[in-house]
């Protein structure tokens, strides 16, 4: 149905893809006949409303980016199943690391899966960041030294690092991408945005880079990363899910709340 709707749009024909809850209030015994009759008659009294429906360019950005997001969802499983494997073992990074992913956490992990069980000698991983001292996050690492449970570790830290090239690799394609159809108008590329005070950057955000800039040329001189709260995530989501097009459709900012 998708390649369908988006070969007739490609060929300039007006689609209406409407939501099934729409269409379903025929009288009387229902057929595939009344029901075709039923939906052609609501579409002839313009009763019939349709969903947002993506250019071509903004589809093909919103595949990489749901990609994306799968791969998030899936290495947030591995982390917890890892976290889940730690406690098994008696590890307890959760609570002498702010985030068992960061710096600490990862480095830890790695060697406990190289088959370092020292206590003292991992607490060594611990980054200057650390609010925890080497003394506190060594008695958080006593293991019982379980075989299988380490081996459940060790699968899913491949797992984690393997969604982890994969969210990168996306992160590559999608600003190759997006760069590629800034080269189309020569206008945008020349817009320049003024710089932004620092962010703190959720881990997930998207690696690409100079992004400030890329979203200012790519949304023609609309700077979303000014408004206070939004991240390099959300307007991500906004390039992918409505595109430049959809975006054009408010006119003004009080027409959001309105159309959302």
């Amino acid at each position: 149905e998708q390649n369908l709707y988006a070969e007739l749009m490609k060929h300039g024909i007006e689609v209406i893809l409407c939501n099934g809850k729409f269409t379903k209030h025929a009288k009387g015994k229902k057929t595939d006949v009344k029901d075709c009759r039923h939906i052609q008659k609501l579409h002839a009294l313009g009763l019939l409303t349709s969903s947002f429906l993506p250019d071509e360019i903004t589809e093909k950005l919103r595949t990489y980016c749901r990609q994306r997001s799968n791969l998030i969802s899936l290495s947030s499983g591995a982390s917890r199943k890892m976290q889940k494997y730690l406690k098994f073992l008696n590890f307890r990074l959760d609570v002498v690391v702010k985030d068992v992913c960061g710096l600490t956490g990862l480095a830890i992990i790695e060697d406990i899966c190289k088959g370092n069980l020292d206590p003292y000698s991992l607490s060594n991983h611990r980054h200057y960041n650390c609010k925890k001292s080497k003394d506190e996050i060594a008695k958080a690492l006593h293991s019982n030294n379980r075989e299988d449970f380490l081996f459940g570790l060790k699968q899913e830290y491949l797992c984690y690092q393997f969604y982890q090239k994969q969210i990168q690799s996306c992160d590559k394609e999608i600003e190759k991408f997006i760069k590629g159809e800034l080269k189309k108008s020569p206008d945008k590329t020349k817009l320049k945005t003024t710089e932004k005070p620092y962010k703190r950057q959720n881990k997930n955000a998207p690696a690409i880079k100079n992004f400030n800039q890329v979203a200012y040329q790519y949304f023609g001189g609309v700077d979303l990363m000014a408004i206070e709260g939004v991240s390099h995530a959300t307007v991500l989501s906004i390039m992918s899910e409505i595109g430049y097009d959809g975006f054009e459709k408010f006119s003004t900012s009080k027409d959001c709340p309105t159309a959302a």
